[in-house]
Parts: structure tokens; C-alpha cells; sequence
């Protein structure tokens, strides 16, 4: 390398800490303005939430058609979506809502071009529907492994797919990601779910620097890592000893204002952004320790399973550690 590269290099380094410098500095001081006068406006926009019929899917449909989006629910249960259409309605929200099997890219395809026509691109995604089986790796067969693969992240492709190019093209949208802290840290005895998790955090973050790096700027992205919440079909009495579990309505309300702040990371409780870094600095042994012993991990999964569905819920995405 010549000393000519070698200034260059120095020079985009020194340019790069100088910038971010600024950029944190920004966030800062954009932190202390009153949440309010934060909100960008999202009347008019047309909202996809998968899995929106009910759990956290219902909350985020009634916060956002409150807010004058209209919105798009898909899920599998045609009852569970007219119910809640007409409980929007009611409030004087916009609502409709498909019969959609996210397994099947092809139902999927065809439900997107559908709502294209009668009603518009959709400019805001949010993949909410997830399934988790609650067993040791061992126990979990492969049918079980492949169909929660499909619903928590292959299903992610197609959908965005379906239209994202729009945004592109407009240069405006948001694509939204209900993960989880089972993204981000190795959750027990919850294998398959907490794979495809981190598989919903990279496919994220990629998707991102594909979107900003091409200079698709307008387009936000917004990423939720939720710790264990009661939620209907998921977990709804599910008690982890340390921390306690998450009530469904604060975490539609953070969700919700990081979608309205263009927030890119959601992660709730916000200790957690700082505390699973320190976790995975810990030898392994001392982090097994922490799990049996602080967070009793054999009660909590004794608690989700006595709850849930034969070891599965399909709904809403229920969060992990």
C-alpha cells in the first residue's frame, strides 16, 4: 500500500469519527425534545401487519388506524380479522383485512397484487406474525423446524418484495421487524424460534444498508426486540422470574412511537441494549449461571408450555431471553 492510500485511509477514518461524533451528539439533543413533537404524521398511509387479528397485531391496528393510517391486517383466522376490521370501524378507523397463509409465497403474491388494486401500495410493513415451539432441540421435528422457519422469516422476503419496489420508486416507506431478544441472545430450550429470530435481526440490518447505501434514504426501517409479554395465543400467563414479563400495551405503545420517531431499534426493556452486550462478555459457564439461577429458565418454560397450544402459538410474536 503506497503512502497515498495510506492518507486516504487515515483521512475517511478521521472524517468517520468526526461525523459520528456529530451524529451521536444530534441524537442526543433530538432525545430531549417532548416525544409529541417528535411524530411524523402517517394519515393516509396504507399499513400491512401480518398476524394483526390479534395479540400485539390487534394492539398495533387500533393504535395505527387511531392515527388516520389505514389499515391492512393479514392472518389465517377469518373470524379473528372481521372481528377486529369491525372493532376499528367502530372507532371510526380505516381497516380491512385478508385470509392469508404466509407459508405460501404464492398466496402471498396474489393477496399483495389484490391489495394493490382495491386499495394501494402499502407503504408501511410491519411483520408481526410468529409461531414458537417451546421444546428442546432434540424434541422439535422437522415439519415444525420448516414451518416456523417459513411464517418467522422466509415469509419476510415475499412479502417485502411484494412492495418494496413502490417504495423505492417513491422513495417512501418504512419496513418494520417484530423480533425479539431471542434475536440477539441464545434462548433456551427455544432453538428453532430463536434461529430464525436472528435470522429476522440480520435480514433486517442487511435489508437496511441495501436501502441506505443504494440511497433509498425516504425508506425507514425499524427493528423490535421485545423481552417475554403476556399476549394472547403466544404466551398469555407466561411468568419469567427476572425480569418480570412485559404488559402487551407498552410494548404496542413503544413500538408504535419507534415507528413514528423512524426509531431503528426497538428494544424493550431498553436496559436490555446495554445488558446483553455485558452477558455475552461473561464466560459461558457464568452465563448458564445467570439463566438457571437468576432468571430460573426451567420455571419460565414450564409456565409458556402449561399455556400454550400443544408447545405452539400462532399469532403474535412472544419475546425470550
Amino acid at each position: 500500500m503506497d503512502l497515498r492510500n495510506k492518507l486516504s485511509i487515515a483521512c475517511d477514518i478521521f472524517l468517520f469519527i468526526f461525523t459520528a461524533l456529530i451524529d451521536i451528539i444530534r441524537s442526543f439533543f433530538k432525545s430531549l425534545i417532548p416525544r409529541k413533537y417528535r411524530c411524523k404524521k402517517i394519515n393516509n398511509e396504507i399499513v400491512l401487519i401480518t398476524g394483526g387479528a390479534r395479540g400485539l397485531g390487534r394492539l398495533l391496528s387500533i393504535r395505527l388506524a387511531a392515527l388516520g393510517a389505514h389499515v391492512v391486517i393479514w392472518g389465517t383466522n377469518e373470524t379473528g380479522i372481521k372481528k377486529v376490521v369491525n372493532e376499528i370501524k367502530s372507532l371510526n378507523g380505516k381497516c380491512t383485512g385478508y385470509v392469508c397463509d404466509i407459508t405460501d409465497k404464492q398466496e402471498i403474491y396474489k393477496t399483495a397484487n389484490i391489495i394493490k388494486k382495491e386499495i394501494g401500495n402499502v407503504t408501511i410493513i410491519i411483520n408481526n406474525a410468529g409461531i414458537a415451539y417451546g421444546k428442546a432441540f432434540v424434541d422439535t421435528n422437522d415439519d415444525e423446524i420448516e414451518k416456523i422457519f417459513k411464517i418467522n422469516i422466509i415469509s419476510h422476503f415475499s412479502i417485502n418484495k411484494s412492495f418494496l419496489p413502490e417504495m423505492m420508486k417513491n422513495n417512501h416507506g418504512h419496513i418494520v421487524t417484530i423480533s425479539s431478544i431471542a434475536g440477539l441472545i441464545g434462548s433456551y430450550n427455544f432453538t428453532s424460534y430463536s434461529a430464525t429470530k436472528f435470522a429476522e435481526v440480520g435480514y433486517h440490518k442487511s435489508l437496511d444498508a441495501d436501502l441506505k447505501i443504494g440511497g433509498y434514504d425516504g425508506v425507514q426501517t425499524t427493528l423490535a426486540c421485545p423481552y417475554y409479554f403476556h399476549s394472547v395465543g403466544l404466551c398469555p400467563n407466561v411468568k419469567p422470574r427476572f425480569p418480570a414479563a412485559l404488559e402487551p400495551n407498552y410494548v404496542a405503545e413503544e413500538i408504535v412511537f419507534g415507528i413514528l420517531t423512524n426509531k431503528k431499534n426497538v428494544i424493550l426493556p431498553g436496559y436490555f441494549g446495554l445488558f446483553i452486550p455485558f452477558i455475552e462478555l461473561l464466560p459461558r459457564q457464568s452465563y448458564i449461571k445467570v439463566m438457571k439461577k437468576i432468571c430460573d429458565v426451567d420455571a419460565t418454560m414450564e409456565s409458556f408450555n402449561n399455556t400454550s397450544n400443544v408447545n405452539e402459538a400462532v399469532a403474535n410474536t412472544c419475546m425470550s431471553i
